[in-house]
């Protein structure tokens, strides 16, 4: 882990605020990255870093609702005014699951989930990469996508039909966009031990079953083993990288869903 290197690296990362998002602040901030963790609600700054061989970063808490252009507008303005560049890599993490049957599932739920899944990354990421254009300078887009995307879990269809939406719209920003100098990857985890599959995981038996059965590896995924994977795409070892997906799933791709 030594060998990544971030402390060059200005990172804006939406949805930070839970436990997945703060766990990935924590590691990019490791490895001497700054962060601007982004959230709804008040996104406080992880505890402190280990050393990984590179000084610690800072992590710099920011309220926005991403899903809103003049907030995103407003945070890019004042990342730029505290730190004097713009990002350079700009993670758009932030996302939603609710869990119902396909007949059962509300219209305004999906509404929901689609604003705070799709179009806040479409939001943040646009407004990101104009920036980036019109200063004439390349930066890198991170989207949070998952194995769902491609694999559907029953109960929770519109949130794998936003994943499959996040990788479409990850490839469509890559090939727009590389002639500026514009980079966009995205991060396909597994099944995390973190938030609700987390809940699931320790209070249903039968989603416990399945999950067991989906998992190659044979155990919930760790969060840090995203963290790991946003500090690599995040990092120069990563800077020929665009248009791809890097899968840490546990082989939960392998089997499918059950």
């Amino acid at each position: 882990m030594s060998t990544i290197d971030l402390s060059e690296e200005l990172i804006v990362l939406s949805g930070a605020a839970g436990g997945l998002g703060r766990v990935i602040s924590h590691r990019l901030a490791e490895h001497g990255a700054t962060v601007v963790a982004v959230d709804v609600v008040d996104a406080p700054a992880p505890g402190p870093a280990e050393n990984h061989g590179a000084k610690a970063g800072e992590v710099w808490p920011y309220r926005a609702d991403v899903s809103r252009e003049d907030d995103v507008s407003e945070l890019l303005a004042e990342v730029h005014r505290r730190y004097g560049r713009h990002p350079s890599t700009v993670c758009c993490h932030a996302g939603m699951v609710q869990s119902h049957g396909i007949l059962d599932y509300p219209a305004d739920a999906l509404d929901e989930l689609f604003r705070v899944n799709v179009r806040t990354a479409f939001v943040l990421a646009q407004q990101a990469a104009r920036r980036w254009v019109n200063a004439g300078v390349g930066g890198h887009l991170i989207f949070t996508s998952s194995w769902v995307d491609d694999y559907p879990w029953p109960e929770i269809a519109p949130y794998c039909a936003s994943k499959a939406a996040l990788h479409s719209l990850m490839r469509s920003f890559a090939k727009e966009l590389a002639s500026a100098g514009i980079r966009a990857n995205s991060i396909r985890p597994g099944i995390v031990s973190a938030g609700m599959a987390r809940r699931q995981w320790d209070e249903d038996a039968d989603y416990r079953r399945r999950a067991q059965q989906a998992i190659a590896l044979g155990k919930p995924q760790e969060p840090e083993s995203v963290a790991d994977a946003f500090a690599f795409l995040c990092s120069p070892l990563a800077s020929y990288m665009t248009g791809s997906t890097l899968t840490v799933d546990g082989g939960c791709g392998l089997l499918g869903a059950v």
